[in-house]
Order: C-alpha cells, then structure tokens, then sequence
C-alpha cells in the first residue's frame, strides 16, 4: 500500500527552485524517507541510489576529493550511462560516511544540473562531527511519522477534500472521529500502517511494532560513549513509556542513576528523535523560550509505540471519548504528534505552559505560537469550569483567544475566566490537530480585536 506524503509536494517545490541546493532528508528511523525519495524518483528522467551502509557504495566517497570522478564512478558501478533529461542522485544512510557529508558542497557548486537528496537516520550525532560541514550550502526538509491526513489518504482518500475545509462539513464529524480513532489506536509508523491497509487486523502488527521498538533501541546504542550510558539508555527505553507526566532525571524509572547519568542519555535519546524532551515556557507573549531549569515532559516519535509496548491497544477499541483513557495522556500525545508533523523545523517542540507559585500552580497542555500570539491549548473534554489552568493563562495574556481539542464538534464559544475576562474558546475536535494554523486564522478574521 503506497502512502502518499505531504512532504511530496515540497519536494516538488524543491525541484522547481532556480537555485536549488542539495536537499538532506531528516527523521527517525523507520518513518519512510527512503520509500518517499523512490517515489519522488519518478519525477526524473535518471534517478541513482546509493546506500551508504555498503561498503562498495560508501567507498566511492572515500577514495577521491574530484567530484567529476566521483561521478565517473557512481554511474561505473551504478552501470547507468548518463544522458540526457533530469538526474536525480539519492545518497541513503549518509550517516555513515562523514566525507560524504562534506562532499555535497562540492557537488553543487560543480554539477548544480544534478539533483542531489541525502537522507539518513541519527544524522545528528555525525553532522556535528563533519570537518568544513557546507553550512549555508544544503536544504533540510524533516520527514515525521503518517499523520492523519496522510492516513485519511489510505483509508478513505475522498474525505481529504472534507478534512481541509473550514470549518469542516457538520455530516463529516461522526465520520472523522471514527477514522481519527482507528488511527490513534495504530500510530503513524509506515509500515504498519501500510500492513493494517491489507488486513485490518491489529493483532498481526503485534511483531513488527516490537520490530521497530527493538531496531531504535539497537541503533541509538550504537552512539553510547560508553558502557555506563548504554546502560542508561537501555533502562530508559525500558521505562519512558510508562511515564505519564513531568519527570526528574534523578532517579528515573525508579532507579539508582543519578540526575547526570539520565540527562546525558536522555540528550543522546532527544538528538535520536526517538524521545524528545519538551519543557514548559512561563511566557504568555512571544517568545516562547523554553525553561530548561523546569521539569519536562516526555514526547515519542509515534503515539503507537507507546501504546503497543503498554498492552493498550485492545483497551482502546471500545472507548467513546479518547480523554477519559490512560488519564487524557495518549489523547494530549497523539495531539502533540500531529502539532509537530506539521513543522519542517526539525527542532520544533509543542511546549506548555507553567505557572509555579507558591499555593498557585498552573499548566496548560500545549502552547502554539501564531504570529504575534502564543495560543493556549488544551486537549480536554466537559464544560469551560474544568480550564482552570487555561483561565489563568488567558487572564495573564494580552489577547482573548484560546483552543480546545475535544470528542466534539468545531465551534467557537463566548466565555469568560473566573475573575470576569472575556476571551473566545476555539473549540476543535480531536481529528483538527494538523489545521490548527487554518483555524486559528479563521478565529481571528472573525474576531479581530
């Protein structure tokens, strides 16, 4: 089951560039670079793929600084003959070779006819090792896990039109919810999604969720300093995903590691994509500064993970409103997921917000930054009463907008904070996390202040 990607069309105004730049793909593992640069490939007359974990292609890069014969080489072992129309070169697994890295500078500036993408996994670790790294001379383009739209594609591609309309149609709600919580259930890996497409039974995912779970834990070892830390990331991988708030390093997964020990692993794991760390602002106006000094939370790279290595899949089935699961975490994750998938910006993180006083405390679930406003979100069912962290933002900020993600349908509600503000509440449906841009906008032409 072929699944088409959002980041196509980017790749296509990439393409069209004038001065076009080679393109590095970034991501985790597993959320289908490779698959989406084959595909891309038929846009080209020639497309040349090479993976640099085997040692006949990798090697092509380490024996020569000449780019033209490099490029000898290249077509030599690849047997194409170069020819006329467009040529596309795809270097996969770039991480493994740092020189590769540095060559692509070279490439362009020599044969900027040629279209160049380089993808890998954990390229983070080796970009900061490449000596004369060609800052300024490579484009990034992120690639995260299937979002819902993306999934709406494969399970029913004439609701996409629906989806992207705002405000979105009152006979497709029942609709979407539906879709959005079969998605939840499964996550948003490729291939798993790919594999459901066939069968629709969720059992017989089982071993390739622990597949994929396995191969991160296996990879990001490879990039431990040392047997201490492998150690670390070992027991955290082990036990991150039964966490459902704010941590402390000191101590975690009830273990004796001290708060040194777990942040160093815990910054491998964040430059991995595998878990990020996320941590709250205070901030009300822009910019949304993270505050590292506070407590963070824990975000994965697919909602589906988690709920596969906890057992909560089958649990899932038979609930009505995803917030009253697992305490609203799963629900507040997923929503967070879909925030992220929408940015390119491969450090983009959906904070919260915190208010921490003595006898006062305060925290919002996300915040989204729309120009000149930082939005307070919640993900959170019942009546406006039950915003008391949300009330308490809005009465600090200087405009009166916020959202909420819930089971139901879009609306925008007049409402007031306790202490008599009036502010108007985005009310979105679970399923709207991806256009929360479009909505945001649509709330402010309509209410300008």
């Amino acid at each position: 089951m072929e699944i088409q990607r959002d980041a196509y069309h980017k790749l296509l105004n990439w393409k069209s560039l004038k001065n076009r730049k080679p393109l590095m793909l970034r991501g985790g593992r597993q959320v289908g670079k490779t698959t989406l640069v084959r595909q891309f490939a038929n846009e080209f007359s020639i497309y040349i793929e090479l993976t640099l974990e085997k040692r006949a292609d990798r090697e092509l890069f380490e024996r020569t600084d000449e780019i033209s014969k490099l490029l000898s080489s290249i077509y030599l072992l690849k047997q194409i003959t170069p020819g006329k129309g467009s040529t596309l070169i795809f270097i996969d697994e770039i991480q493994e070779s740092p020189k590769a890295i540095q060559l692509l500078r070279y490439i362009h500036e020599e044969r900027p006819d040629l279209y160049v993408i380089a993808a890998g996994s954990l390229l983070e670790f080796v970009l900061k090792q490449v000596p004369s790294f060609p800052v300024g001379r490579i484009e990034y383009l992120t690639l995260h896990p299937v979002n819902f739209p993306e999934f709406l594609g494969v399970r029913n591609p004439g609701a996409h039109e629906a989806l992207s309309e705002i405000p979105v149609p009152h006979y497709a709600h029942q609709i979407f919810l539906d879709l959005f919580h079969e998605y939840a259930i499964i996550g948003g890996m490729p291939e798993i999604i790919s594999m459901y497409a066939e069968d629709n039974n969720i059992a017989s995912l089982m071993r390739i969720y622990k597949l994929l779970w396995q191969s991160y834990k296996d990879d990001v070892e490879k990039y431990a300093r040392n047997l201490t830390e492998r150690k670390v990331i070992r027991h955290i991988m082990e036990t991150a995903p039964k966490e459902t708030d704010r941590i402390k390093f000191e101590g975690f997964g009830n273990s004796a590691y001290r708060s040194r020990e777990i942040g160093e692993a815990f910054r491998t794991l964040d430059l991995s994509r595998i878990i990020q760390l996320v941590y709250p602002t205070t901030n009300t106006e822009p910019p949304a500064i993270a505050n590292l000094k506070k407590r963070p939370r824990l975000q994965f790279l697919d909602t589906g993970l988690i709920t596969n290595t906890l057992m909560l899949q089958g649990e899932m089935i038979g609930i009505k409103d995803l917030n009253d699961f697992y305490r609203g975490k799963i629900i507040q994750h997923f929503v967070a997921q879909e925030l992220i998938s929408i940015h390119d910006d491969s450090n983009y993180r959906p904070h919260f917000w915190v208010r921490e006083e003595k006898n006062s405390n305060a925290e919002v679930d996300m915040i989204y930054q729309f120009g000149k406003y930082i939005i307070p979100i919640e993900v959170k069912s019942g009546k406006q009463g039950s915003l008391k962290s949300l009330h308490q933002f809005v009465e600090r900020s200087e405009h009166p907008y916020a959202v909420r993600f819930y089971q139901g349908e879009f609306r925008i509600e007049k409402a007031r904070t306790p202490n008599g503000k009036p502010y108007l509440l985005l009310n979105l449906p679970y399923y709207l996390g991806t256009q929360i841009h479009g909505y945001i906008a649509y709330l402010i032409e309509n209410n300008p202040l």
